[in-house]
Parts: structure tokens; sequence; C-alpha cells
């Protein structure tokens, strides 16, 4: 293993040791009130000295032959076991850290399985259940108006957002960079795209509706953002998995940079740039019905009218409408993306 992967195994170890140890007395000092989560900044200085033992720690493991879970994450060669002890150790790190994610996640959860199947919640959800299955029909010509309303969103966001994506996709490509200028581009794009993903639809549609106002355009443009970023990363993705056989191909002919994009990539990516397209549609269908919620219009707006009023045969009427338009999506778009393979 060389000395760049053996430095990103030892940060990967070392973060991994940290969190075992610290996370558990950080959670449990801020738990118990506000002013014990401000004491517990005051365990910050400890914690940095953990990372850095188990940094070192880690390098030094690594050295002497040891294989821990970075290495086995990390390496390029073939993972070998050198023995039950280095066995012992990234086995040791993984079942640590699932176990302390475990524990730690039902604590936080304040899972109960005792309020899970209380009589009384139990009742209570039965009849907003009864609700549920004895639709109310008399709302479904409204149902269906919004639920097309909801289609055009999805579809007009996909539309808008492939052409900016495309073009983005090869610049956040790493593979089309060699210089230190077209890497800097690369860094750039990524760390825009990781924070534009960062942000879920939901935010996004806040943003739009104080924006532009409540309505459909919001949400709208909430999709898009949202998909300009998705898309861009499957995108980039699938450019850096490229062949690199036709690219040197055209490359050995001394043709522009344009010209070996477009004659040596845009053939090998078009047919699942257009499924992920499709597919992005879907998604973008049942996210538009989510959006609703926060004034982003379509279905979602109708929903929240009346879950808010607990009328829960209109908000069944309501979702069997969502669920139908979204099986029927499902199956075209799976149809269409299998047609394409």
């Amino acid at each position: 293993m060389n000395r760049s992967f053996s430095l990103k195994a030892s940060l990967f170890d070392s973060l991994l040791l940290t969190y075992i140890l610290v996370a558990p007395v950080l959670f449990f000092i801020s738990s118990n009130n506000e002013s014990a989560q401000i004491q517990a900044l005051g365990f910050w200085p400890w914690a940095v000295l953990v990372f850095l033992i188990s940094l070192i720690g880690s390098f030094f493991i690594q050295r002497f032959g040891g294989r821990t879970l970075g290495a086995l994450i990390y390496s390029r060669q073939q993972f070998r076991l050198s023995g039950i002890w280095s066995l012992y150790l990234w086995a040791w790190q993984a079942g640590s850290f699932f176990a302390i994610t475990l524990i730690l996640g039902l604590i936080a959860t304040r899972f109960s399985l005792y309020e899970l199947f209380d009589q009384e919640g139990f009742r209570g959800a039965m009849r907003l259940f009864a609700g549920l299955l004895h639709p109310n029909l008399s709302v479904l010509p409204r149902a269906i108006i919004h639920i097309v309303e909801t289609v055009f969103i999805a579809f007009l966001a996909t539309f808008l957002a492939l052409p900016l994506s495309f073009a983005l996709s090869f610049l956040g490509a790493k593979n089309l960079f060699k210089s230190a200028s077209g890497r800097s581009i690369y860094i750039v794009i990524r760390v825009f795209l990781n924070i534009v993903r960062s942000i879920e639809a939901l935010i996004w549609a806040i943003i739009f509706s104080v924006w532009v106002g409540i309505g459909p355009f919001a949400g709208m443009l909430a999709l898009m953002v949202h998909s300009i970023a998705s898309l861009t990363k499957q995108f980039s993705e699938i450019i850096e998995g490229v062949e690199r056989g036709p690219i040197e191909g055209i490359e050995s002919t001394g043709a522009h940079p344009i010209q070996i994009v477009w004659f040596g990539i845009v053939p090998q990516v078009i047919l699942p740039f257009v499924s992920f397209s499709i597919y992005r549609w879907d998604i973008n269908v049942r996210m538009a019905t989510v959006i609703g919620l926060v004034g982003g219009g379509g279905i979602g707006t109708m929903l929240i009218q009346y879950q808010g009023q607990a009328m829960w045969s209109e908000v069944g009427c309501i979702v069997f409408a969502i669920v139908f338009v979204v099986w029927m999506m499902d199956s075209i778009s799976a149809q269409i993306r299998e047609a394409l393979k």
C-alpha cells in the first residue's frame, strides 16, 4: 500500500477510534441539560488529543504489517489477513462502531416498544387508518387537478435541469482534467455540488416560497436546483467510468478537446444519461408531493390542508391518488429505461 493510501487509512482509523471513545461520553454529558451541553464543549481538546494519538498509532500499526479497517477500505491491493491479530483488529473496529452507533441511536430516538404497542395509541392509529381506508371520493376531481399539476412541476424541473447538468458533469469529472487549473475547476464544481445536494429539496422549497411566493413555481425551482446537483454528480461519475480506448484514439489524431469529448465520451454516456434523466423525473414526481407541504404547490398543498383538519377520509382519497400516479410513473419509467439498455 503506497504512502497516500496509508495516510487515508490512518485518518479513517483515527476518526473511527475517536468516535468510538469520545461520542458516548459527549452524548451522555450533553443529553442531561443545556448547561451540560455548554460544559461538553470543554471536552473537545481531549477529543483532539485522542484523535492525534490514534492517528500516530494507526500509522505505526500499518507500518508493522497490521491490517486495520482503514487499510481494508483504502487499499487498492487485494485484502489478505496477515494473521488472527489483524482479523481481530478490523473486526473489533467495525463491531465497536456498529454497537456504539446502535446503542446511541436507540437512546437518541427514545426507542420504546411499550409506547409502540400501547393500547390507547394503537386505538388512535386504527381510527386514523379506518379513515384512510374509507376515502371520500368527492374530493377526487380536485385531487386529479392537483396531481396533474404535480406531474408538470416534476417534468419542468427535470427538463430545465438537464442542460446545465449535462454541461457541469464534464467539468465535475476527475478523469478529464490533468492540469492544475483543470483540477481547480473540478474541486470547485464538486464543492458546489456537495453544498447544493446537502440542502434537501424541502428546504429549497421554503427558500423559493419566500423568494417568489407560495405556489407551483417555487416548487419547480426547488426541484430544479436539487436535480441539477444530483444529476451532475451522477453524470460525472458515469463519465469517470468511460473506456479510455476511444478517447486515446481520437487524441492521437490531434483533435480539439471539445471534439474529444463529443466523439470519444458522449457516445459512451448518452444512453446512461437518458436513463438517469427519466429516473430523475420519476423521483421528482414523488418529491413534488412532499414539497407541496411547505408551499411548493401540487397535491402536497391539498394534502396538508386536509391533514391539518384531521379529515382522514379526504386524506385517504388523496393518498390513493398519489400512490396510483407514482406507481404508474414508476412502471412507465422502468419500461423506458429497460428499452434503452
